[in-house]
Formats: C-alpha cells, sequence, structure tokens
C-alpha cells in the first residue's frame, strides 16, 4: 500500500467524528483544544501525513515541536505507521532540540549570538560547577548553591526579555544569578534553559533569520501547545503570525501541570482566540470508560461536556481508605489489590498496570514492596535507574531488545536501529561512507552480544566502545553521554543495579513484564488498562500550604491521573488523611469508599 493510501485510510477514520474532520480538513492557522482521550494523535500525525503530500512541496517540510523526548518517539512511531520516517523534510523534538539544531548551530556566528565556535551543551557537572561560581559571586556565604536551581531556572524561563523592568524588579537576586549564564560562557557551554532563549533573541533581532526558517519549515506544528513556555509562545507569535508560518497546535488547558516549570496554560488560550485561528474542540474521550468519564468532571471541578461513543465500556471507580504508611498501603495493593484485579481482568498484564503518585519518593516505597513480591517495575521519575526521557538510553533498550529475540522476529528492525542510532549522532555521522561505518561497527557489537543473561555492564561498556564510543563527545548528546556513564557505574560492582541482565534491561519475554509505577506528572500522555492513583491525600495533593494557583494546577494533575485508565480506576488514600480532590469526587459520585 502507498504511503498516501496509508494517510487516506486514516483519514477516512476520522470522517464519523466531526470535530477531528474539521481539525483535518483545516488550512489556516489551527488550534485543537483535545481533551484526554479524544484521539488527538491520530488527528495531529493524519493531518501532518497531509500537509506533507499535499500542502508543502520537497526540499521544504515541517517542524513538530513536542513537550519531551517521549512525546517526540510516539510521534515518530506513529507516522511511521502512515509510511513516513523522519527526515531532513521532517523535524520532530522538543523546543530546546528546535532551538538548538534549526537556530542557534546553523546560525550562532551569523546572529552574533556570542558564542563560541567550539560550545557545547553543558553537562549536569558543568551546570553545577558554574551555579556554583555564580553563588559566590553573587550571594556568597554559607548555603548550598544547588538549592536555588530550580527557582533560578523558573526565572530564567519565565522573563525572557533581560532589559525589561519585570527582570530587574520581581526578583533583583535571581536576576543577578544570571552570573550563572556568564560562567556557563566561560566554560564555553550553554544548557538546555538557554537554547530557547538564544533562539529567540536571534529571531528577534534577525528578520532575514525569520524567513529563512520560513523557507525551509512552511508550516510549524505543535503538540501539548500548554506546557511548552513563553519562549516557545514568543516564537509561534514572530514565526507564524508576523513571518507567515501556517500554524497547526493541539493543547489542552485542563491538562497543564508543568507550571513549576514555567508552562503558562492561558498562552494556549490566548492563541486559541485569535480572530485568524480556527479553533476545534474534541469532546468525545473514546479511552476511558463512560462511568470514569463522568467522574473526571468531578475531579476537575469544572464542567467540560466530555463524552463518550456510543457503546463504550463503562469502566470502573474504586476507592480505598487504608492505614498506616505508604510502605504497609502498598503491601496492602500487592497482596490484596492486584491479585483481585488479576483474577476479576481477563488477561490482565503487569505492563498494562500503572501506578502513579504524586512524589517520586513514593515510588521507592512501591519499588521495593514490589521486590519482595518478586515483581518487576519500570519506573518514569525522578528516581529512576535513568531518566526514560534520555534518547541514548532508549535507543540502547532497542538495541537491548535486538540482542534478545530481535535478531530472530524482526522486531524492532535492525534498519530502523541503524537509522535512530545515525539520526542520534548525527552531529558526528555526516557522510554515507560514516553512515556505513557505523552501520558495521553496530551489527558486530549487536551480533556478538546476543546472549539474554550477559551482565547489562559488560553489554553496555562493550557495544559503547565497540559502535559509538567516538560519537559521545559532540555538542548534543555530552549530556547524554555522562547518563550512560553514570547508570553503567551503577550496574558495576558496587552498584545499586548490579547483577541486572540485558533481558532485565530490555523488559525483554514475559518473565520480566513489569507493573509501570510514575509520578502524575510523568504519566501524562499516557494509557493503561488499569490505574492506581497512590498516596492521595491532603498535604500530598494539594501540599500543605499551596497558593490558589496552586491548588489549581494540583487538582488538574488529579485530573491528568484520573483520566489515564481505560477500564478501571483506583483511588488509594490514607483513610485520615484524604486529598479533598477525593473527598469532592467521592461526595458527588455518592460513593462510600471500601
Amino acid at each position: 500500500m502507498s504511503n498516501q493510501a496509508l494517510y487516506l485510510r486514516a483519514a477516512n477514520d476520522l470522517r464519523p467524528n466531526a470535530a477531528q474532520w474539521e481539525a483535518y480538513e483545516s488550512k489556516g492557522h489551527c488550534v485543537v483544544l483535545a481533551g484526554p482521550g479524544s484521539g488527538k494523535t491520530k488527528t495531529l500525525t493524519t493531518k501532518l501525513a497531509r500537509i506533507l503530500h499535499e500542502d508543502v512541496q520537497a526540499p521544504r517540510g515541517i517542524a513538530c515541536i513536542t513537550f519531551n523526548n517521549e512525546c517526540a518517539r510516539e510521534l515518530e512511531a506513529r507516522l511511521a505507521q502512515l509510511g513516513i520516517e523522519a527526515d531532513e523534510r521532517i523535524f520532530i523534538g522538543t523546543v530546546h532540540s528546535f532551538s538548538l539544531t534549526q537556530i542557534v548551530l546553523p546560525y550562532a556566528k551569523t546572529a552574533k549570538l556570542g558564542l563560541p565556535d567550539d560550545f557545547k551543551v553543558a553537562t549536569q557537572r558543568d551546570q553545577a560547577f558554574a551555579l556554583e561560581r555564580a553563588h559566590k559571586r553573587i550571594v556568597g556565604g554559607p548555603g548550598n548553591p544547588q538549592d536555588m536551581r530550580f527557582s533560578m531556572g523558573r526565572h530564567r524561563r519565565s522573563i525572557l526579555n533581560r532589559q525589561s523592568e519585570q527582570w530587574r524588579t520581581i526578583d533583583p537576586q535571581m536576576s543577578r544569578l544570571a552570573a550563572y549564564e556568564e560562567e556557563l560562557r566561560k566554560l564555553g557551554t550553554i544548557d538546555f534553559d538557554d537554547m530557547p532563549l538564544l533562539a529567540v533573541r536571534a529571531l528577534r533581532d534577525h528578520e532575514w533569520l525569520q524567513r529563512a526558517i520560513l523557507a525551509k519549515f512552511p508550516v510549524l506544528v505543535v503538540d501539548e501547545y500548554q506546557d511548552l513556555g513563553r519562549a516557545l509562545h514568543r516564537m509561534v507569535l514572530g514565526l507564524c503570525f508576523s513571518t507567515g508560518i501556517r500554524l497547526f497546535a493541539v493543547g489542552d488547558v485542563d491538562q497543564s501541570v508543568y507550571g513549576f516549570t514555567g508552562a503558562h496554560p492561558e498562552l494556549l488560550q490566548q492563541v486559541a482566540v485569535r480572530s485568524d485561528v480556527e479553533t476545534v474542540r474534541l469532546e468525545f474521550n473514546y479511552r476511558c470508560g463512560s462511568n470514569i468519564v463522568v467522574a473526571s468532571e468531578f475531579a476537575l471541578g469544572e464542567v467540560r461536556g466530555y463524552r463518550t461513543p456510543l457503546g463504550a465500556h463503562e469502566g470502573k471507580i474504586f476507592f480505598h481508605a487504608l492505614a498506616g504508611s505508604y510502605e504497609d498501603q502498598a503491601n496492602h495493593l500487592f497482596s490484596i489489590v492486584l491479585p483481585d484485579l488479576q483474577r476479576r481482568l481477563e488477561k490482565l498484564r503487569l505492563g498494562e498496570i500503572a501506578i502513579l503518585y504524586p512524589a517520586a519518593w513514593i515510588g521507592d516505597a512501591i519499588t521495593q514492596l514490589a521486590s519482595r513480591y518478586g515483581l518487576g517495575v519500570l519506573r518514569s521519575d525522578a528516581n529512576a535507574l535513568y531518566p526514560r526521557s534520555s534518547r541514548l538510553m532508549r535507543w540502547l533498550e532497542d538495541c537491548a531488545v535486538w540482542c534478545c529475540s530481535g535478531w530472530r522476529t524482526g522486531e524492532p528492525d535492525f534498519t530502523k536501529l541503524v537509522r535512530d542510532g545515525i539520526r542520534l549522532f548525527a552531529e558526528d555521522i555526516t557522510s554515507d561512507d560514516l553512515r556505513l561505518q557505523f552501520q558495521r561497527h553496530l551489527i558486530f557489537a549487536l551480533w556478538n552480544r546476543r546472549t539474554r543473561t550477559i551482565a547489562v555492564h559488560d553489554w553496555l561498556e562493550g557495544v559503547r566502545d565497540d559502535a559509538f564510543s567516538e560519537f559521545l563527545s559532540g555538542k548534543m548528546v555530552r549530556d547524554e553521554a555522562e547518563t550512560l556513564r553514570q547508570f553503567i557505574e551503577r550496574c558495576g560492582a558496587d552498584g545499586d543495579a548490579h547483577g541486572m541482565t540485558l533481558e532485565q534491561f530490555a523488559g525483554d519475554g514475559e518473565q520480566n513484564e513489569r507493573l509501570n509505577l510514575s509520578t502524575l506528572h510523568s504519566a501524562k500522555g499516557r494509557e493503561f488498562r488499569v490505574v492506581i492513583l497512590f498516596g492521595m491525600d491532603s498535604g500530598r495533593l494539594p501540599r500543605n500550604g499551596a497558593t490558589s494557583n496552586e491548588i489549581r494546577e494540583a487538582r488538574r494533575t488529579f485530573y491528568v491521573g484520573f483520566t489515564r485508565p481505560k477500564e478501571e480506576l483506583h483511588v488509594v488514600y490514607t483513610a485520615a488523611r484524604p486529598s479533598s480532590f477525593v473527598v469532592e469526587v467521592q461526595k458527588r459520585m455518592g460513593v462510600i469508599a471500601r
């Protein structure tokens, strides 16, 4: 089947939903307001395929900006199903990646950004050192400079114009800590927050640069617009509403849960209400059972009118008021709730279950109990063995799956492993000869390490040394290389992951089926057959002393977790201190906790 036939078939599936079809048919700027489970990714990728086939002639293409690398992987996988592989015509990545690869790297010198020719992306060590130097200059005295890192980062992202009155007056000490940026430059580095800030400055100061981006990408697609912050919003205003790039944006104000990093949901609203923008609202929830959809409005505290399609399953909600510590409550989960689920739900796999919690440290208690019960876990929080957002580590996971079983089954496809590796190290793999050399080295490295029980420490060191060690000093992968180094160290003789095998790292095979553990924030955009909301307590969600804005965001976070399950939702809380959100949902549902 041709690529065009694939996307036309997908488009035909959108026809029964009038709003999805309206978004697909849009011609100019379009904002799609997409609630949970509304089919927004299918709408987005089908629209992308149509634009590439019908609206944008090669060699021009599309830039698609996503919230994180996980979102980018999902979009790439969905587009591959439509016969579209990411190449030079289509950029898919974060706002940081877009800023770095499309603006800062190619135009830093011409746009006079004041960066050395050989600048690099700062590692965590570089950033810590620069902050210590800046703290000593500006604050002085005792105290841990790293304690100011989060607040400083949010301040830098929130106020883009360093000559503005806001920058001077809102928090003068944090503004003076911009000396941190000077210390980074002394090291010849920029950090991730620098990337969009530098890009915005370059676009603002150089109209020719705006035209250059228009020439390459006449269409800009933005996913999860509500989470991407002021720098992205400033780019959209300049590139789309001044330069003439066409905008197709998708988002949901009700799922904006990253205010602590500088997200502002009102920015999506500002774009959606413009007279030159067509705004489409997706009202159906295809994911959750009907009872969960109804109750989700109680969780949000707002009426949105979301509906389920005819014939949708009902879905069930259970409340568990438990006593004792989180360890005690986790023991109840694994001894009572989980076995009951496996008895009642046909062919339920561990990988179809997610336990979501407000903070990463709560996941530690659950992980320890899971281990005692002989259950594997896959964590997506700050205390995971490595960040799930790491492109290098996720690629290595795919390589590990190939070594365990993929070399026999073709899943994952080796050609895709090569292609993804070349994209990962694109800064250094710049010719056909180098691409062929990388392919040869990779097949040698993997083929000779197809042993499921090999220590992952030895496997990682061997694959790195044989296949890609020479590419780990590039600007764009230095921090990824540090993540890999730290993980290899943790898998060593003295590490907390000592003894992990290749098949455990890959999660390959039925014996490696694992429960999903995640913070509520990291679960956004994902879906599971069963979701257990754990630690839904007063003081945790919302936290004690929260401001009115923080309470609203905590409520949206609760709503995000509430709308992840397809079939069953279990809400677990300490009986003596339930979250006010839980109490309100129970009252409005008229249920008694069990």
